[in-house]
């Protein structure tokens, strides 16, 4: 393990553990005023915290909002990215606190860990942060713990290290929704086309599609299972890899809103009409949803609901509190628009039965 050492914004709370001799959870105890250590404990890390200058982060208390919470996003350029600042800074407008928003280079172009953002957020006084990034790394999450800073993540893409607070939505369960309202309409060649493999909230989505198959008796074909990367050009060459099989489906489930209409754009390029001759059903409710013709039925997921939550627990963690668990889900509902309806009986020429 590479020995923590002093930043310029000064010791991080590693090595005010290691030269009190205690765990880093005592010494941030200590740091955020916590009264759950003994009295000994308190003077020796509270010597060690001044001989080093330690610089405390703000600590909020009944009545007392911190001054500065930062929220840092994979980029600022997306509809989902605007959904979660809005809610998001609507949340900190109520609790009164003082929010900056900025993209994180996670990576440099070599395609290697970049360290120097989050010294530079530390450097800034944040209190808190909230984090909507694809990933953060074993050295990062390491960095955030010797720091003792509060964090929340907004649905992480990967599993979190066991202690990380998240807040995500009822993927699973949305996944669900969106299949058996296709089988409610009649489909029973029901294809899938899902976002990356290793991403959690797209695995729990396949996973209750397929749940919803097998509850129905309904066999899933491999063919009939395929990945997009969450992206529109994706979906589009799964569509038309769908469109070439012998059988195929008369219906799909697209993983993300961007999907779903890639998945309607390759339908129109052969003449093919939604939902005439294929039904498709998408996943996050994007403003891009309600304005495709036809308007997409979608799995609504709570992006603003999702941040504002996060930023109360954060605000929480900051005066001390530890949520009951560790991981928030927020509930998704079915939208019904356009894009759904009953299967045709008869096969058109160059279109699903």
């Amino acid at each position: 393990m590479v020995r923590p050492a002093a930043t310029a914004a000064g010791p991080t709370l590693a090595v005010i553990a290691r030269e009190a001799g205690v765990s880093v959870p005592t010494a941030s105890r200590v740091a955020n005023g916590r009264e759950d250590v003994s009295p000994e404990t308190r003077r020796r890390v509270t010597e060690v915290l001044d001989r080093l200058g330690y610089v405390r982060r703000p600590r909020i208390t009944a009545g007392q909002a911190p001054a500065l919470v930062d929220l840092v996003m994979h980029q600022l350029d997306s509809p989902w990215s605007g959904a979660v600042l809005h809610g998001a800074e609507e949340a900190a407008h109520e609790a009164g606190v003082s929010v900056v928003v900025s993209a994180a280079l996670t990576r440099t172009r070599s395609g290697r860990p970049e360290r120097g953002w989050l010294d530079r957020l530390h450097a800034r006084g944040s209190a808190g942060m909230l984090f909507n990034l694809a990933e953060l790394s074993t050295a990062q999450y390491n960095w955030l713990d010797q720091h003792g800073i509060p964090f929340v993540l907004i649905d992480p893409v990967l599993e979190p290290p066991p202690g990380v607070t998240s807040v995500g939505a009822t993927n699973w369960q949305g996944g669900v929704s969106a299949t058996e309202h296709l089988i409610a309409l009649g489909h029973r060649r029901i294809a899938v086309i899902g976002g990356f493999r290793r991403k959690r909230c797209g695995t729990a989505r396949m996973a209750g599609y397929r749940s919803a198959m097998a509850a129905a008796g309904l066999r899933v074909p491999p063919e009939y299972v395929g990945y997009g990367g969450f992206c529109e050009e994706g979906a589009r060459r799964e569509m038309d890899r769908l469109l070439a099989l012998p059988e195929p489906p008369t219906a799909v489930f697209t993983c993300s809103d961007p999907m779903g209409l890639g998945a309607c754009r390759a339908l129109a390029a052969r003449g093919l009409r939604v939902p005439h001759e294929m039904s498709v059903v998408s996943f996050d409710d994007l403003p891009q949803a309600r304005w495709a013709s036809p308007g997409l039925t979608t799995v609504r997921q709570p992006l603003a609901e999702m941040a504002g939550t996060a930023l109360r627990l954060l605000l929480r963690m900051m005066a001390g509190d530890r949520p009951e668990g560790v991981r928030t889900e927020l509930s998704t509902r079915l939208v019904l628009r356009d894009s759904t309806a009953p299967p045709r009986t008869r096969a058109a020429t160059g279109a699903p039965a």
